[in-house]
């Protein structure tokens, strides 16, 4: 997929004209990139248009308006735009309570590399996580973790095929399993796909 440049940014005046329209079509289209694993877990898958928003608004609450500035944003978020052969996501550990939360937090060290997408019967692929920085300490680990899942030609056919997708957790303190996941977000998710 092709990353974004300045020149796909609007301005902050721009921006602030376009923004109701433009946040409305971004909620639209995250709809169906949205897999909830279950009540406490969810993958958003990440593309070029929600990562578009994301640096706009960044921009609009940070006043960032300088080309450098600007720059510095597109380097944080273009790598989780899908290259081709893979899907990024953000994944949400979700609990409302705080100390339920700081519990399982310290309960599900690890779960980041226990979440797994399944094309088909192929084999499961766990994700390549927190290429940035470590979220998981000695302790807990983190409620937010960004994930990248690499297909192999075969399984990348197989989505364009039509392949159901399957998504789930193998931790022992979280085991949870989606198949298939909502035809509506398959499809979304085969747009990334070159």
């Amino acid at each position: 997929m092709n990353k974004l440049k300045r020149k796909d940014l609007m301005s902050l005046e721009e921006y602030d004209q376009a923004r109701p329209e433009f946040r409305q079509k971004v909620m639209a289209h995250k709809k169906n990139r949205l897999v909830r694993l279950d009540e406490h877990a969810a993958l958003y898958f990440e593309d070029r248009l929600t990562m578009q928003y994301q640096v706009q608004e960044m921009l609009r609450i940070e006043k960032i308006f300088d080309a450098a500035g600007i720059e510095e944003e597109l380097d944080a978020y273009n790598p989780l735009i899908p290259d081709g052969s893979n899907w990024k996501a953000t994944f949400m550990i979700e609990y409302p309570d705080v100390e339920e939360r700081k519990e399982m937090l310290a309960r599900l060290k690890g779960i980041e590399d226990k979440v797994w997408v399944r094309v088909g019967d192929l084999e499961k692929v766990y994700p390549i996580s927190n290429e940035d920085l470590e979220r998981t300490t000695e302790e807990k680990t983190s409620s937010v973790h960004f994930m990248r899942f690499e297909l192999t030609d075969e399984m990348i056919e197989a989505v364009k095929q039509g392949a159901d997708i399957s998504m789930g957790i193998d931790h022992a303190e979280f085991d949870v399993s989606l198949s298939p996941i909502p035809a509506a977000t398959a499809a979304s998710l085969r747009n990334d796909l070159h």
